[in-house]
């Protein structure tokens, strides 16, 4: 799935939209001290009432919300697996029978309760439903109309969501004219803010793959290997940090720890090139070969195929991996570069990396920032000042 896949079902989560009937939701109660089920009930979503369809409408919306490899995952099932939950959703999600279903989706909360302590009670929620999207019109003057015909794709969205204790409140009764303390006992589920869920299948161009699932996290970079590999027998996920963190280390790999800002400023001008050309809705993807040609091109020496190739299968042990171009460079048109100094953090764009330099004066280490008019701080435009090596005189 891209963006847009993931927007297009996102936004029809919305009540009385006849492109998203929500057949059944199920919800399962768990304890955190025995990790066990305490309850669990299904109801025909059609008989909830307004307000809470459209709080569930707005929890589902939060577990599609996020960037993609950040928050949001599309995972690859694992292959040859015992109990693969992969079988367990696609009979669900083909089922008409409600008891079925509710049956397989409490196999897969056993699952998440095997060899798992949750810090608070939490409860998970199923929806089984089918989603919509109209076929586009041959011609503008077709007299079709593209709600006429549509291609409909069953799903299954999984919620879990944490409960919080109900706060303990005074409050002034105006009929006795008192002051009240008031307390609920009963727990309350926090449904803005979801620790975790997955929707399957996952979607490509409207068309459903029944061999991936989208995974959501609770906040960027924080996934839980567990409901992962475990629950989901999903493949590890590599984030947007992570393919960072490999292309630094093939970098350091090939042309060495140490790289002047300038060819810095070049890599990064040649990816946002890569970026900004593909045609593709999907990012474009950097093998050994295409990683190669952007170093060659930034103007960093004695760099060849076999040699980058040998840097990929030593830092991620894949010579034939790919990387997102947008996961490795920074937000282009935005100070995302950090540069940290013990007297001074500093803020730069990819693109004006160049006008930064690291040079020796007077035999200190200095940071020197080339800028287009006078720097002004706290109000006080600065002298320029001339900066010279002493030299002593001889005798």
């Amino acid at each position: 799935m891209n963006k847009k896949d993931i927007a297009d079902i996102k936004k029809q989560f919305k009540v009385n939209n006849d492109l998203l009937k929500i057949q059944d939701i199920f919800n399962v109660y768990i304890m955190k001290e025995s990790s066990e089920i305490y309850h669990y009930e299904s109801t025909p979503f059609e008989l909830l009432e307004d307000e809470q369809k459209d709080l569930f409408m707005a929890n589902f919306k939060k577990v599609l919300t996020g960037q993609l490899d950040q928050k949001l995952f599309e995972l690859k099932f694992q292959r040859d697996v015992e109990d693969s939950s992969q079988l367990i959703l696609h009979k669900a999600m083909l089922s008409g029978d409600t008891e079925e279903w509710k049956e397989q989706m409490l196999e897969l909360v056993a699952k998440m309760l095997k060899d798992k302590q949750y810090e608070m009670d939490i409860v998970v929620t199923f929806i089984h439903g089918e989603y919509a999207k109209p076929t586009k019109r041959s011609n503008e003057e077709a007299e079709e109309s593209s709600r006429d015909r549509v291609y409909s794709s069953p799903f299954i969205l999984c919620s879990i969501n944490k409960t919080m204790d109900p706060k303990k409140e005074l409050l002034f009764d105006y009929v006795e004219k008192e002051f009240k303390y008031h307390f609920v006992v009963d727990p309350v589920i926090n449904l803005k803010a979801p620790i975790g869920g997955f929707l399957f299948p996952s979607f490509t161009g409207g068309a459903a793959d029944v061999n991936h699932v989208l995974y959501s996290a609770s906040k960027p970079y924080e996934l839980d290997y567990h409901l992962i590999e475990e629950v989901l027998n999903a493949e590890e996920a590599m984030t947007a940090e992570d393919d960072k963190i490999v292309f630094e280390e093939i970098v350091k790999d090939v042309a060495g720890e140490q790289i002047n800002t300038t060819t810095l400023a070049n890599v990064y001008d040649e990816i946002q090139r890569v970026v900004e050309e593909n045609e593709e809705p999907d990012a474009p993807k950097l093998d050994y070969k295409d990683v190669e040609k952007v170093l060659t091109s930034s103007g960093v020496q004695d760099i060849d195929p076999e040699k980058v190739e040998s840097a990929f299968k030593k830092v991620i042990d894949d010579e034939k991996y790919e990387l997102k171009a947008t996961s490795i460079v920074p937000k282009y048109t935005s100070k995302s570069i950090k540069i940290k100094t013990k007297v001074a953090d500093i803020k730069v764009c990819p693109q004006d990396l160049r006008y930064v330099r690291q040079t020796t004066l007077d035999g200190k280490l200095c940071l020197m920032i080339e800028v287009e008019e006078n720097t002004v701080i706290e109000g006080f435009e600065m002298i320029p000042e001339a900066i010279f090596n002493r030299v002593e005189d001889k005798e």
